[in-house]
Formats: C-alpha cells, structure tokens, sequence
C-alpha cells in the first residue's frame, strides 16, 4: 500500500485499547462487569462463532436485541469480520422489520431472549433468513451462538475508515425507510471532534441509556474503543435507576433526550427537591430536539452541566454541539460545528442572514455518503456535495446554530421520530379511509405525540370512537407511532396543486 491508501487503515481500536489498558472497565450492564481484556476476549470468540455461521466480509448481519455486554461484542465482532452491522429498532413491529430485513438483504438475523418472539414472527415470514440467537441453547430453528465452538479464520487487525460499519434505517419525511450509510472513517472523525469539544479524560465513564441501535447510543460505543473509556449501559431507560448510577457509579458524561432529562429532574425531586447530580458528573449532553427553555432554565439553577448538540443518523449522532464554556453564556444554542464538520444556513440557495431562518446542510468526514442501495434519495439528499437535512435553523452573529424545528413535519415523541407521511400510510390502507392527516401536539410526559385527522369514505361503518381505527393501527405500527387521538373529519386541506397542508390541520 502507497503512503495514501495507508492513511484509510487504522489498528482495530478496540484492541489497541485492550492492550493499552486491560483491566480498565471497557463495559458494565448492572452487576456484569467487562474490563477492555475481556471485552477484547468476546469480541474475538464472537466473530468465530458467525464466523462459524457462514457471516464473511460484506455480510449485512442484523442485530435485534436490547442494550447489554453482548450487544457491545456483537457490534465489534462484525467489525473483526469485515462484516456490516444492521442495527434494528426493538421497537418496531414484527411487519416493519420484515421490510427492512428485505431491503437491507440481510444474511443472518441475530437476536437475544428479550427478543426471541419477534425474531420467531419474522421467521414465519421470510422462512430462508438465517437466525441465530445470543444464547447457549435455542428452539424454533434457531442457531444458538453460545454453543458454536468457532471457526480458525483470520480476524482483521486493521479498520479500513472507508468501509462500512453500519446501515441504520431512518425515515425521510415521505414515510419511506431507507439505510443510512455509516462507515469507520464517520465514527472516527465524529469521536475525534467530540473529544476536541468536550475534552477527555482517562477516568470518563460514559453512561448509555439511549438505545444502541440508534447512531446515538452506537456512536458512543466507538468513542469508548477510541478513547479507551468505559460505559455503563442500561437495558432502558428509568429516570430513578438513571439518577442512581450518576450517584454511584463514576459516571461521567451522559447522553439524553428533553423528555428524558425532564422525568431525571423530576425523580430527583421525588427524593429531594431542588437537588442535582454530583460534581464528576461533567456533561450532560442534550439531543433530540429543541430543548424547552424552562428545561434549560431549571438545570442551570441545579448546575446541571447541560450541553445541547443537533445531529441526525446522517451525521453520525453529533454535527454541532455546544462547548461546556458556552452552555451558561448561550442558553438554547446549539453550539458551534465539530472541527470537523462545515455547516452553513441557505435560504433560497444564499447564505441566510444572521438571526435568520434557513435550511441547514452540513458537509464533511463524519456525513453519511449516501443511503444503501438508494441511488436517487442520496442525489436528492444532497446539494453540490452538502447535505441538505431539511431542518431549519438559524447561526447568531457569533456563527452558533439555534434549531427551530426537526423538519417542517417530524413529530418527536419521547427522543423517537415520528413520520406523519408513514402513519398516514398505515390508516390510508384501510377500505374505510378516504383521507388522513397525522400531525405533533404538545404533550407534557412526551414533548409531543401524534394526532391523526381522518376523513372517512362514504358508507363507512367504522365506529367514530376510532378504537377500531387504532386496533387497525396497532398491528402495523410501532407503539409510539400510534395517534394518541383520532378526529373524524371533512375533506382535508390541501393546496393548490393537491397536496395535505398538515399545518393547517390543528385550525
């Protein structure tokens, strides 16, 4: 290899930090403790059991599972093997995973004990798709890879920056499910610009209550094998068992969601109003959204160290995140880009004014080249080699982001997005719906969740309590899809040339 194509290779991090720091806590899922040595040991015997399954390099293995230890050697067991990890949504119904095990052509589905009953329903539905369970004994033709003796192969010493880690489905505002791309090189110049902002040190414990299979929680895998840091993972999210770890559990730094910091505070409260989190807690940083001022507000007066950041599954979780310096100074900022991330705002193709609205695009090594197999929506997602993201925002004089909203359209409900495009798919599919119109309202426990308005054909003889419309719903959709209510109305409104004007929905 030439001085250039030796400049894409990187060792394996996670066993440059094994063999740096061996015992150091790599990760903890409650009482089970991994040091990097350990972590390293799974990681290996893993890839040899898939190895021992068929998986090779370029395989699209999907992993259905909750957040655990294994979850962690899983993840880099693919990376060992050259394999893709497709990370799925445990969330989702058994339907909407079908769909995207077909679209992502997957090769093997890999699933633990939480989720062995959707794992047997997408059985019965794609019955050629491999699967393989993460334990030592398994039914209902299902491969056990606890007792896979593994296979002598080779396992890859070097990350080529170039390939492939992961595609991860996210939505575009049109409903459809589509694979973002995300390659080493996105993970490793996404951690090396987080570091520079938020700093680093060797005693940082990173705790991980968001989901792994969103970018979110799997980017913060990364940066543990990269910094050589541990993490504390949760299975889910509990505000009280949250708050419980920060107190004894050295964590450092932790990655939420509006909803999800609003449930912490108000847990705190329940054992001792007014109080916060101890001093070797350095970050709290805040996603998912515009966060609410009076949030905002109320963690400042705790010296909560809240930090927002604005990223989406494209950018590799973080594009541009406030620094710790500026959390007091620019309260509702999103902060500055990551060093190395370009940002601009455009209205009508310009550069936006300071102070106002645009779109925001985003550009640089941690942005996602495309979408899987999806040659037209990755032209359309970008413009002149920038990422048009489809949020607006607008930068202050000083060049900080303020997002004003996740798109014109996204519902986000409890840190999920929310497609109104998708949902108003599912009820449109019902003989007895002419129209549907899905939109977000304010919810205290939520932030938001969605309303459907429906216009109903005519001889219709679905019941106006809309319980049959949601039981309909509830079998195609994720939960937190589902309206909270649904109204029955008169023709929509739409425009000119036909099309739903959801904002116009609520009037």
């Amino acid at each position: 290899m030439d001085r250039i194509e030796n400049a894409r290779f990187l060792p394996d991090w996670l066993a440059r930090s094994a063999g740096s720091f061996p015992q150091r806590l790599a990760v903890q899922d409650g009482q089970t403790r991994w040091s990097f040595a350990d972590l390293d040991r799974a990681a290996s015997r893993t890839a040899r059991q898939l190895a021992t399954l068929g998986v090779q390099a370029g395989d699209r293995v999907a992993l259905l599972a909750g957040n655990s230890c294994t979850y962690v050697a899983v993840v880099h067991a693919l990376t060992r093997l050259g394999a893709i990890l497709v990370p799925l949504n445990a969330r989702l119904t058994p339907g909407e995973l079908c769909w995207q095990l077909r679209d992502v052509r997957a090769t093997l589905l890999v699933h633990d004990a939480r989720c062995a009953a959707p794992a047997t329903a997408i059985g019965r539905e794609l019955s050629d798709l491999r699967r393989a369970a993460l334990a030592e004994t398994a039914g209902n033709n299902t491969t056990a890879i606890g007792a896979l003796p593994g296979a002598d192969v080779a396992l890859r010493s070097l990350i080529d920056l170039d390939a492939i880690q992961a595609i991860m489905y996210t939505s575009g505002t049109t409903g459809q499910p589509k694979g973002a791309i995300i390659t080493y090189g996105m993970q490793w110049w996404n951690a090396v610009g987080s570091v520079l902002n938020l700093g680093h040190a060797p005693d940082d414990r990173w705790l991980a209550c968001l989901p792994l299979f969103h970018i979110g929680g799997l980017s913060i895998l990364m940066r543990s094998a990269i910094y050589g840091i541990g993490v504390i993972v949760h299975e889910r999210f509990d505000a009280a068992t949250v708050n419980r770890s920060l107190r004894e559990d050295g964590v450092t730094m932790i990655s939420v969601v509006a909803v999800m910091l609003k449930r912490m505070l108000d847990a705190l409260d329940a054992e001792q109003p007014g109080s916060g989190y101890p001093p070797a807690l350095r970050c709290v940083l805040l996603g998912g959204g515009p966060a609410p001022y009076p949030l905002l507000e109320e963690c400042a007066r705790r010296a909560i160290p809240v930090v927002q950041t604005y990223g989406l599954t494209e950018s590799c979780s973080q594009a541009v995140t406030l620094a710790p310096g500026d959390a007091l100074r620019k309260p509702g900022s999103a902060g500055r880009p990551l060093m190395p991330v370009q940002l601009r705002v455009l209205r009508d193709g310009q550069p936006a004014p300071a102070g106002e609205p645009g779109e925001i695009y985003l550009r640089g090594p941690t942005i996602t080249p495309g979408y899987a197999d999806r040659p037209e929506e990755t032209a359309r997602a970008f413009r002149d080699g920038w990422l048009a993201t489809g949020d607006i925002g607008y930068l202050d004089g000083e060049g900080y982001l303020y997002v004003l909203d996740r798109r014109a359209d996204l519902i986000i409900s409890g840190g999920e997005n929310v497609y109104p495009a998708e949902v108003e798919s599912v009820l449109l599919s019902h003989p007895d719906v002419a129209e549907a119109g899905v939109c977000g309202q304010p919810d205290a426990q939520w932030g938001q969740v969605p309303i459907a308005y429906v216009h109903l054909r005519d001889g219709s003889t679905l019941s106006t309590s809309a319980d049959e419309l949601l039981a309909y719903a509830g079998q195609r959709l994720a939960r937190y899809k589902l309206p909270r209510a649904i109204y029955f109305v008169g023709p929509l409104p739409r425009n000119a040339s036909g099309k739903l004007v959801r904002r116009a929905l609520r009037e």
